[in-house]
């Protein structure tokens, strides 16, 4: 089976082109910026040009998006986004407009002249065609049997914030001790899940596997071969922005609880691990310091080690923690796509 793994971080799209029948070490590997990185780069370019901007697509990943937004706006130009795309700012699209955004029905470009001098931005997390494009100039025969793909989504809830209603969604799927392996999608995301929904939506007709990025990491540091003797462990992704922890034992995730990285010291990851390990931590606890919040079905036996991966992982040296960095294949960039390759292996079996 032939596997196209993308994991769509802040900052880089890691994407990993898997054959079962060769060595994970020999497959195709891409680490590129973001698509959200992608387009704040247009829109300053178009903020320095003093262009207006008209943006049509789906909805993708927000955060900089939106912030390249205002800055746009407030240098006094104009932004106009049909209703879809919109959404990558907010779900409420009333908040949008708040913002000062112009919102369209699709078509408005072709079909109003108005906005015929504006520059035209397509919004998509997943661009199929451009990285089929690239990885075919390297394989001439390039063709894949599964796409799987990996994104952060906190999902929409209008009776709750999404930091809220992100955990609310994490402990209601962990209601028992289960592989990380069933996190994953497989033609069934979720409305609420607006973002993965929608990628899900653009890759219609190639039957994807949709992923939260931090399930896909925590799986694929799981399969790292150095740790295979391990039966009680924590796995961390340490991200630029969440920091999700999860215990393991027996194979299957017994807890877990996820912060802001900004809001963490060392000190405070050693304690938040070890009441993680014993089960005592408590969704309030981490949900008061502005952290999601905190989920345990079951304390693990002992903690034989801490595994970490994630690009601010090296805050775990500060600790007192027996740790290791994973890096299944032999690259710590490639820990969603090796979890979103487990997660396809899984549920097809």
């Amino acid at each position: 089976m032939k596997i196209l793994a993308i994991d769509i971080g802040a900052g880089t799209q890691d994407i990993l082109f898997y054959d079962d029948e060769k060595e994970l070490e020999n497959s195709i590997k891409l680490v590129l910026p973001s698509p959200p990185v992608i387009i704040v780069e247009k829109i300053k370019e178009q903020t320095a040009k003093g262009n207006n901007i008209y943006f049509d697509g789906t909805i993708m990943g927000g955060g900089k998006i939106k912030s390249a937004i205002i800055a746009h706006i407030e240098n006094g130009y104009k932004i106009v986004m049909e209703k879809q795309p919109a959404r990558t700012i907010k779900d409420d699209l009333k908040v949008v407009e708040d913002l000062g955004v112009e919102i369209v029905d699709n078509g408005s470009f072709l079909k109003d002249s108005k906005y015929s001098n504006y520059y035209k931005i397509n919004l998509i997390d997943v661009n199929i065609e451009q990285i089929t494009s690239t990885i075919s100039e390297y394989d001439i025969n390039f063709k894949f049997d599964k796409i799987a793909v990996a994104a952060q989504d906190h999902g929409f809830s209008e009776k709750m914030g999404d930091r809220d209603f992100r955990f609310e969604k994490i402990k209601e799927k962990l209601s028992y001790p289960m592989h990380v392996e069933e996190f994953a999608f497989d033609g069934n995301v979720p409305d609420y899940f607006s973002r993965m929904k929608a990628i899900e939506e653009s890759l219609f007709g190639l039957n994807p596997i949709i992923m939260d990025s931090k399930f896909a990491s925590i799986c694929g540091a799981c399969f790292d071969p150095e740790i295979s003797h391990l039966n009680s462990f924590v796995v961390m992704d340490i991200g630029n922005g969440h920091t999700m922890a999860a215990s393991i034992e027996d194979g299957k995730i017994q807890g877990v609880f996820e912060h802001h990285t900004s809001s963490l010291s060392p000190e405070k990851i050693e304690k938040l691990v070890q009441r993680l390990v014993d089960g005592t931590i408590t969704h309030k606890e981490v949900h008061d310091d502005h952290g999601h919040g905190a989920h345990v079905v079951n304390p693990i036996s002992t903690l034989e080690k801490v595994i970490v991966t994630g690009p601010k992982r090296k805050i775990i040296e500060k600790t007192n923690l027996a740790y290791y960095n994973a890096s299944p294949g032999g690259d710590v960039m490639m820990t969603g796509p090796v979890g979103l390759i487990k997660a396809v292996e899984y549920l097809k079996n």
